[in-house]
C-alpha cells in the first residue's frame, strides 16, 4: 500500500503560499506480470506514450529470458500482449533484435490506429542494420518495415497525433553510450565526429518517405562558439521528444558523455526543420513536455517548467522535500491533471504523485530493483494509461528468480 509523506505541497506558487490539503485519494500497487520470464515496457513513458492500446484492451511488453547482460545481436526479445479481458494472459506476437534492458524497443502505438497498430524497433540478423516496424495486432503481422540501407536508423519517437516518427542511429548510440543503443548494431559513420548524413530523421509513417531534419554537422557548428573542442568529440543524440502539439521537438546533443568535460546541450527544432535553437539553460533528467512550449525537468535540484520559447523557467512543481530527485523519471498524465516522479533510493524505486488542481501529493512504498545503475539498470519509468488514473512501472518481483516484471499503480478514492 502507498503511504503519505507529507500534506504540504506547492505547485507553481511561492514557497510561502504552500498550503495544507486533505488527501482524498491513495495509490494501490499490484503486480501485473509474473515469471519465470521478465516482462517490461521500457523507460519511454514521456509525452503520453503508453503501453496500453487505444481501447485499453491490451498492454504491450517485451518478454525476455535474461537480465544479466546486454543482448547480443542474435538474442531476440518477444513482443508480447497482455490481455486485460482474459486475466492478464500474455501472448507472444513477434520478436525484436533491436532492444536493450533500459528502454526496451521504443514501443509506440500508432496514434492514427491506436487500437491495432504498434511501432517498435528491430534489426536485420545478417547485416545488423536497425529498422522500425509497423505491426498490426488484428492481422498478427508486420504491415510495414522502415529499412534504409544507407541510413539504418530506428524509431526515436512518434508524433502525438501520428503521421510521423523520428529516426535516430542506435548503432552510433551503442558505441558512444551503450545503455541507450543496441550492441553490435551497424553505424554508417564510425570514424566521423559530426557527420552531415546523420542526426535526426523524420519518417512519414504511411509512405515511408524519410528526410534528414537536422545533421550532426549543423549541431556541431552551433555548439562550436561555446565549445571549440566539439570538433574532437563524437556526437550522439538522446531524448528526441515531440511536444503535445507536434510543433516542437526537444533533444540533447551529447559527446564524451562519461567524461567530466562532456558535451551535453539541449536543443529544440520545429518538425519542418525551422527554428533550430540551442538552449543555454540545461534541463536535467528525463525531460517531459507539459503543454505548448513548456518542458518539465530538473534545474538545481528543483522540478521546474521551462518555456523553450521564452527561454526561462516559468514554474516550479513541488519542493525538494516532496520531490527529492527531480532528475528522475517523470511523466505528466495525458489529461495534465496528475504528475508523477519516479526516483531511486537505495535499491528501491519510489513514486511521488501530485494532483495539480490542489497540490496534494503522495509517495508510494519502494519497489525493489536489482540493476539500479549502468547499462542494465531498471529505471523507474512511469507510463500512464490513457484514462490518467494508472501507471505501469518495472520492478523486481519477489520470486525465485527475482525477475523483472510490470507493476500497476492505480489512483483510487481513499
Amino acid at each position: 500500500m502507498a503511504c503519505l509523506i507529507t500534506r504540504r505541497a506547492m505547485l507553481g506558487t511561492p514557497l510561502a503560499a504552500a498550503f495544507a490539503a486533505t488527501r482524498d485519494w491513495d495509490v494501490e500497487i499490484t503486480q501485473l506480470t509474473h515469471g519465470p520470464k521478465h516482462h517490461f515496457f521500457g523507460y519511454i513513458g514521456h509525452v503520453k506514450n503508453t503501453p496500453w492500446n487505444g481501447n485499453g484492451h491490451y498492454l504491450v511488453v517485451l518478454r525476455v529470458s535474461f537480465q544479466d547482460h546486454m543482448p547480443a545481436p542474435h538474442e531476440a526479445a518477444d513482443v508480447a500482449l497482455i490481455d486485460t479481458t482474459k486475466n492478464n494472459e500474455v501472448t507472444t506476437i513477434d520478436q525484436s533484435r533491436g532492444w536493450n534492458p533500459q528502454q526496451g524497443t521504443m514501443f509506440y502505438w500508432n496514434p492514427r490506429a491506436a487500437d491495432t497498430q504498434l511501432i517498435f524497433n528491430d534489426r536485420d540478423v545478417k547485416t545488423n542494420r536497425v529498422f522500425a516496424v509497423l505491426y498490426d495486432i488484428s492481422k498478427r503481422k508486420r504491415v510495414k518495415e522502415y529499412r534504409y540501407d544507407d541510413t539504418p536508423f530506428g524509431n526515436g519517437g512518434v508524433a502525438q497525433k501520428g503521421g510521423y516518427f523520428l529516426g535516430i542511429n542506435y548503432g552510433r548510440m551503442a558505441r558512444l553510450r551503450p545503455v541507450t543503443g543496441y550492441p553490435g548494431a551497424y553505424d554508417w559513420n564510425p570514424q566521423t565526429a559530426a557527420p552531415d548524413n546523420d542526426g535526426i530523421f523524420v519518417v512519414e509513417i504511411n509512405s515511408g518517405k524519410k528526410r534528414l531534419l537536422v545533421s550532426f554537422r549543423q549541431l556541431a557548428e552551433m555548439i562550436a562558439p561555446k565549445r571549440p573542442d566539439v570538433a574532437s568529440k563524437q556526437l550522439f543524440i538522446n531524448h528526441t521528444l515531440w511536444n503535445r502539439d507536434d510543433n516542437r521537438i526537444y533533444f540533447y546533443v551529447r559527446g564524451d558523455f562519461d567524461k567530466q568535460d562532456r558535451i551535453n546541450v539541449p536543443f529544440t527544432i520545429h518538425p519542418n526543420g525551422s527554428g533550430l535553437t540551442m538552449h543555454t539553460q540545461f534541463i536535467g533528467g528525463h525531460p517531459e513536455w507539459e503543454f505548448g512550449s513548456r518542458v518539465i525537468g530538473d534545474v538545481g535540484g528543483k522540478q521546474v517548467i521551462y518555456d523553450v520559447d521564452k527561454k526561462e523557467i516559468v514554474e516550479q512543481i513541488g519542493t525538494p522535500e516532496i520531490l527529492p530527485s527531480p532528475g528522475g523519471d517523470i511523466a505528466l498524465s495525458p489529461d495534465g491533471k496528475w504528475f508523477v516522479n519516479g526516483f531511486l533510493k537505495g535499491r528501491e524505486n519510489f513514486y511521488v504523485f501530485i494532483r495539480r488542481a490542489d497540490s496534494t501529493h503522495l509517495r508510494t512504498r519502494g519497489l525493489p530493483v536489482d540493476h539500479w545503475s549502468g547499462d542494465l539498470r531498471c529505471d523507474p519509468a512511469p507510463c500512464w494509461n490513457r484514462t490518467s488514473d494508472q501507471i505501469a512501472v518495472p520492478a523486481i518481483a519477489d520470486d525465485a528468480g527475482r525477475t523483472r516484471q510490470t507493476f500497476l499503480l492505480r489512483i483510487r478514492k481513499a
